[in-house]
């Protein structure tokens, strides 16, 4: 087979993902192998490839093709989440451009247009998914909205509310002006930002100005929210404030509207901040609101839907609220309410989806209680049923669990699942899946005929149904007990995703998990870092410093940007990300194609056959080299220090195989090759590329083909790892001295001014190691003969490897000055160094206090510089 110059990824990734999905690799069934699954995190259905996809699914995919390498029935389940704030907005904006108002439209006319939507754009990113060369289930691709899995989502919702889980209540919620929704806490991202802190005083009434002998005209306040002001129904002060205690009982106006309000007193108010003096504003302000019904206080709400002003505002009404604040301030300013206005930076809440500052408000809504469903899932966690990667997380997990409210689930969307509650002229509601059932729940409830009952227009969070994902992908709800995929793949094995959702979906799944099916939904969970600029910033449209991830595929492959994200990712760890580790990743890539065609050329040489020791030696130690590797992948791998696993891979194809194993076994080219040797070069260079194969599937797969003929079926993805033997350390000792022999020598050619193929001669310790080492001592460093033993020639140098004397002679005149001055600096090295290990071994307190092994180690390094020291200075005097 005729190499290109290069790898072509182009063509290797569109010929073996086709190839892939054709022989159905990705698609498993229940059989008696272990299973090892992972279920995506479901992308938004809105969504496009992006670098924190790159991470998250890369990840994932290696796990899935090392276990499938380790004889894993392996399945991972791709799908989508309807993402209702998102899709809705998407359409809404679609609607607009086509000049369409969504209020104009029915609730059916609305979802038409929005299934229409989801048909075409809402399958792009797991498409873009393949480019990456994800070995995702594709024949088990599951929606958020499939009628199955929204027949599940009604369901759970009417079993939590027979189970008194769920009601229905005014409560304090964020409120998001733009989608018009509700938000649960989690969905409220808090930025600090550049505020005005305003002072204003509110006139006091004239019984008020008497009460304190008219020594008062006015009580200040300050506030960032001035617009607000309008829906003001107190003043409250601390009861032990000595400044406004005879103020308390009395009345002042707002300012512009003249409504009179009472000062009251509440020791939630903090007399340091500000004035001491607060504003109520009940319907704005979750404290406020707290107070209010505390005091009895009455609930204005000032602000409409949009954000706008009400009616009950009284002034500026339909002006935006922004424009307000700034409005109300300058005409307050104008008719003397202003006592000054200061910079000030504070902490205020974005909805998370629309990136809009949202609105505290009260509102009738939905409600799932928690406390009692989310203790048997902290447990789970703190008792390590379910294990957290880095364990830094369980922390954090605890801290949202111990400290969990009531869940508001509904939201103010057409584009969702409709909670499945009825209600009549009177507002009474009956929970029910059909209308025919809401029929027969009214006769039943309130003795009522009711013809048609009136739907709930809300939908449910969208958290609500994904955190069912791990169960109902395989159909949980309907087929709870004799369904084969659920007991086979169910709980998962790993759940791989971001931590900023560890509240939103883990948290939750792990609740849903215990509650239906008794049983955790996974056994593990890697948080992925953030993928940041060079920076150090979260990428970010924008910031303009996200890449094109397709772009980036196209221009390096798939294996390359794979490479680049995941050696630049150490675990749990946020990923600074530099585009020259793909242009790393590529260069890789080609060292492996190069060694593919050096192979070729090797094998294509004359063979003998060998049973000397020293000539199987390279094939005997590389053998030993890649068990050792490779027994310490796997615990990397199952520790998820991906990165790590990476690094010794590269190092080992890189470094040991291709820079020291194949220039070992090489031979002149008028010299035949050892047929062994070849054979094992080979093999375990298929070997290294089912190492790598899962982090650069598609370069591998390639190489696998090119090394041989294969017959059908016999590809790299559904092969299997060699299982690890008994590790010869003894062996990997005498590579690494090898390594340092060769290496010793060269650096001293060069410092004598010889070159690489100058030949010399080497006099080596009569020794089992050196005497192994000859045949590829004298390929690598040209040396014409190799002396065993004392004796060596007058004009030989001496030199060390690793503690043993040796000597290197040149038929060349040689000049030791250089070598000698070096010498006698690495002399005043270690004997510096030796003085400060005595130093060290002489305090009785450190000999007392530390451990024995750590002692140990002193003494250990006592002995080497001691010995270093003494063949140095032999060397040193033979040198004369």
């Amino acid at each position: 087979m005729t190499l290109a110059k290069n790898f072509e990824h182009q063509r290797a990734e569109n010929l073996w993902y086709s190839h892939w999905m054709n022989s159905g690799y990705f698609h498993s069934e229940p059989n008696d192998k272990p299973a090892y699954t992972i279920v995506i995190p479901p992308p938004n259905v809105t969504g496009v490839l992006h670098m924190g996809h790159a991470l998250n699914n890369s990840v994932q995919d290696v796990l899935i093709r090392y276990a499938k390498l380790k004889g894993f029935n392996t399945c991972w389940v791709p799908g989508t989440d309807h993402a209702s704030i998102a899709t809705e907005a998407k359409v809404v904006a679609m609607l607009r451009e086509q000049g369409i108002d969504k209020n104009a439209l029915s609730r059916e006319e609305f979802l038409k247009y929005a299934w229409e939507w989801k048909e075409k754009y809402g399958g792009i990113i797991l498409q873009q998914l393949k480019k990456l060369g994800c070995t995702l289930d594709w024949n088990r691709t599951s929606f958020t909205m499939d009628p199955d899995y929204y027949e599940a989502v009604i369901d759970v919702f009417i079993d939590l509310y027979k189970k008194g889980h769920i009601y229905r209540g005014v409560k304090m919620i964020n409120w998001d002006p733009k989608a018009k929704t509700a938000l649960s806490d989690e969905e409220v991202i808090h930025k600090e930002v550049n505020s005005k802190l305003v002072y204003v005083n509110y006139p006091l009434s004239e019984k008020s100005k008497e009460a304190t002998d008219f020594s008062r005209t006015h009580i200040t306040i300050a506030t960032v929210r001035p617009e607000t002001i309008l829906g003001d129904v107190a003043i409250c002060v601390h009861p032990d404030d000595e400044r406004y205690k005879n103020l308390v009982g009395q009345t002042c106006f707002v300012p512009l509207i003249q409504r009179e309000i009472p000062i009251i007193a509440d020791e939630y108010i903090d007399i340091e901040f500000g004035t001491g003096c607060l504003k109520v504003t009940p319907a704005h302000d979750i404290n406020d609101y707290n107070l209010g019904v505390k005091h009895q206080l009455p609930v204005i709400d000032t602000l409409n839907e949009d954000g706008t002003m009400s009616e009950a505002a009284q002034l500026y009404v339909g002006m935006d609220r922004f424009e307000v604040r700034k409005k109300i301030v300058e005409d307050m300013q104008a008719q003397g309410f202003i006592e000054k206005v200061e910079d000030y930076r504070n902490q205020v809440g974005f909805s998370e989806r629309t990136d809009v500052v949202i609105e505290p408000r009260l509102s009738m809504q939905w409600w799932c209680t928690m406390t009692d469903l989310a203790k048997p899932a902290l447990d789970a966690v703190m008792k390590d049923e379910i294990k957290f990667y880095p364990p830094k997380f369980k922390n954090t997990y605890r801290h949202w669990m111990e400290n969990i409210k009531d869940w508001c689930i509904s939201r103010q969307l057409r584009w969702g699942h409709r909670i499945p509650a009825w209600y009549d002229a009177k507002g009474n509601f009956v929970i029910a899946k059909t209308i025919e059932e809401a029929r027969l729940a009214f006769k039943s409830q309130f003795g009522t005929d009711i013809e048609e009952p009136k739907q709930e227009s809300d939908v449910l969070d969208t958290w609500f149904s994904s955190w069912l994902w791990p169960m109902e992908v395989f159909g949980w709800n309907k087929n709870k007990d004799q369904n084969a995929d659920l007991n086979y793949y169910y709980p998962t094995a790993t759940l791989v995703t971001a931590p900023e959702i560890i509240f939103f979906w883990v948290a939750r799944m792990i609740v849903a998990g215990l509650e239906y099916r008794k049983q955790i939904p996974f056994n593990q969970v890697y948080f992925t870092g953030i993928v940041r600029d060079k920076q150090g910033r979260k990428m970010s449209k924008s910031l303009g410093n996200s890449p094109d991830l397709l772009k980036l595929i196209d221009d390096y492959g798939a294996d390359a940007t794979r490479f680049g994200v995941l050696i630049s990712s150490p675990a749990g760890n946020d990923l600074l990300f530099d585009e020259s580790t793909l242009e790393q990743g590529k260069l890789f890539a080609n060292k492996i194609w190069n060694a593919l065609k050096l192979l070729q050329i090797l094998n294509e040489k004359e063979k003998m056959d060998s049973t000397e020791e020293e000539v199987l030696f390279p094939s005997v130690w590389f053998q030993q080299r890649l068990f050792e590797v490779q027994n310490e992948i796997e615990q990397d791998i199952k520790e998820f220090r991906l990165s790590e696993a990476l690094k010794k891979i590269y190092s080992l194809i890189w470094d040991d195989y291709c820079s020291w194993y194949l220039e070992w076994i090489k031979t002149a080219a008028d010299q035949p090759i050892c047929s062994y040797n070849m054979e094992q070069a080979l093999h375990f260079f298929e070997e290294l590329m089912k190492l790598l194969h899962p982090f650069m599937p598609f370069l591998t797969e390639e190489v696998y083909h090119a090394l041989s003929e294969r017959a059908a079926g016999d590809d790299l993805m559904v092969s299997h790892l060699v299982n690890v033997q008994n590790i010869n350390h003894a062996v990997l000792k005498q590579g690494e001295l090898l390594k340092s022999a060769i290496t010793t020598i060269r650096d001293l050619k060069v410092k004598q001014g010889l070159k690489p193929k100058d030949e010399v001669s080497l006099f080596l310790p009569d020794t089992a190691d050196f005497k192994l080492m000859a045949l590829t001592l004298k390929r690598q460093c040209a040396a014409v003969e190799v002396v065993y033993g004392t004796g060596k020639s007058e004009k030989a140098t001496s030199f060390t490897i690793a503690q043993f004397a040796c000597a290197m002679s040149s038929e060349k005149e040689v000049d030791n000055t250089q070598q000698i001055e070096q010498m006698k600096k690495d002399l005043l090295y270690y004997q510096g160094f030796l003085t400060s290990i005595d130093k060290k071994l002489s305090n009785e307190r450190f000999v007392q206090n530390a451990k024995k092994e750590v002692v140990d180690m002193e003494l250990k390094k006592k002995n080497d510089a001691l010995e270093k020291i003494r063949v140095i200075e032999e060397s040193l005097k033979l040198l004369g």
